[in-house]
């Protein structure tokens, strides 16, 4: 891979190439990108949505809005500081191309900006949630109308693949979607392979996958653009990450270690004498000392430690990623950043506490318990609505829920197959927010009206 192919401006449907040196920089068009992104309604949804506690009344919890704005402003810096390394290391960017270190930056915090837009409702429980419902549930009577391929895009729901659909689809006239630069939607894919073939390995890029069939042809046009490098065999094509993936994955990271930490810490979940220690630990080696004593507030030792920490870890990750930046363009790099941190220990001390105290608290399996109920009840009364409207089999009730609760929804064509509609379906249903969902099933249980 090479650097002139992987900071591409082409965006999907151009019939000219997009020259940096052309490029207005007062808006340049990477800067376009985030201006897409933060406008879009799937974006503003993310206000309303779970990152740690669903439905938490306090207003110290981060929802995936305010954690996806952090995780850019992250990005932009782990970005610009590797691109001032990258243009000095290959000057031609910025001599024969126009290409400035603040591009580096610009491609992260966009990507960063939309990690999480394809989430649904009550997080990692949602998506689970989802996929149980046409593994297990009623949505197994789909299994035989599809390919193996589309079956494991909906029983394994995946939230960074329906980010990519949401950024790309067609709707309401809206011809693909924000139409984001290659660059970006390179960098915002973690996972750059398909559902299936399903072999899990040791590298991360083959965790999960990042894209359903029903954008596999698009995926396909941007991974060409990019030059982003192939991988397996000609039954299992997949490809080595756009290496800016690393640094927006690295900036979530460092994000939901420390203020997922800080959150619980506001919750009263973790305390705060204990939590101030693990800090210090991570800190320990920038820390003013007299400034921390100076501080007279749990809330202000606790301000002071987290910048410092998110600073610490932003320094350490451009360095795994300058020494290891050859690598990461011959594909031969398969670890998070922070894999190889020299504070890997603190982190995995925080994560652990962070999971006895915050994730699996009795608070989050209660909510997550509910989130279970929502979107299955959603999907189960959808489902057989629009399935009898295909086969003008409906009644009354049915007429109902399409005119009530799917006005939105685009209703499937004359032979459309099962999965297009069910995965727009599913994608729908994963873009309603936290409160949107539960407001939908307490009305549908005629719970409120």
């Amino acid at each position: 891979m090479n650097w002139e192919q992987l900071l591409a401006l082409t965006r999907y449907g151009d019939e000219q190439p997009r020259l940096r040196k052309d490029q207005d920089d007062t808006r340049l068009g990477f800067e376009v990108d985030y201006d897409r992104v933060i406008f879009s309604s799937a974006f503003r949804s993310l206000q309303d949505k779970t990152q740690v506690i669903p439905f938490s009344k306090t207003d110290f919890v981060h929802t995936r809005l305010t954690h996806s704005l952090e995780v850019s402003v992250v990005g932009r810096s782990l970005g610009r500081q590797v691109g001032k390394k990258i243009i000095e290391k290959y000057p031609y960017l910025q001599e024969d191309l126009g290409h400035h270190f603040n591009d580096f930056g610009a491609i992260v915090a966009a990507a960063a900006l939309a990690h999480d837009i394809g989430n649904p409702p009550f997080g990692h429980a949602g998506e689970k949630a989802m996929g149980e419902f046409f593994l297990s549930g009623k949505g197994q009577r789909f299994k035989d109308q599809m390919t193996a391929t589309q079956y494991q895009d909906l029983i394994k729901f995946e939230g960074n693949a329906n980010g990519f659909k949401l950024l790309n689809e067609t709707k309401n006239g809206n011809l693909n979607g924000l139409r984001l630069s290659y660059a970006t939607l390179g960098a915002f894919t973690k996972y750059p392979k398909e559902s299936l073939p399903h072999k899990p390995s040791n590298q991360i890029s083959d965790k999960k996958f990042g894209y359903f069939q029903s954008e596999k042809q698009l995926f396909e046009s941007v991974a060409k653009g990019l030059g982003l490098k192939k991988k397996g065999d000609a039954l299992n094509i997949h490809y080595h990450r756009h290496p800016l993936t690393f640094l927006v994955e690295a900036a979530d990271d460092i994000c939901y270690t420390i203020i997922d930490f800080e959150d619980g810490i506001n919750l009263g979940l973790i305390p705060e004498d204990k939590a101030l220690e693990y800090l210090i630990q991570l800190v320990k080696k920038s820390i003013n000392t007299s400034k921390y004593h100076s501080l007279t507030s749990v809330g202000s030792r606790l301000s002071y430690l987290r910048s410092l920490a998110i600073n610490t870890l932003i320094q350490d990750a451009v360095r795994v990623f300058l020494e290891n930046e050859e690598a990461i363009l011959q594909g031969e790099f398969h670890h998070a950043l922070l894999d190889f941190s020299v504070y890997a220990p603190q982190i995995k001390d925080i994560i652990s506490i962070s999971v006895e105290k915050v994730y699996q608290s009795q608070e989050v399996i209660e909510k997550e318990i509910v989130g279970y109920q929502v979107i299955h009840k959603l999907l189960e009364v959808f489902t057989e609505a629009i399935e009898n409207k295909i086969k003008h089999a409906q009644n009354n009730y049915h007429e109902l829920i399409l005119k009530g609760f799917l006005q939105d929804f685009e209703l499937p064509q004359a032979g459309e197959e099962a999965y297009d509609w069910l995965i727009r379906l599913t994608s729908h249903v994963a873009a309603l927010s936290d409160s949107q969902a539960l407001r939908m099933y307490q009305k549908l249980n005629a719970i409120r009206f």
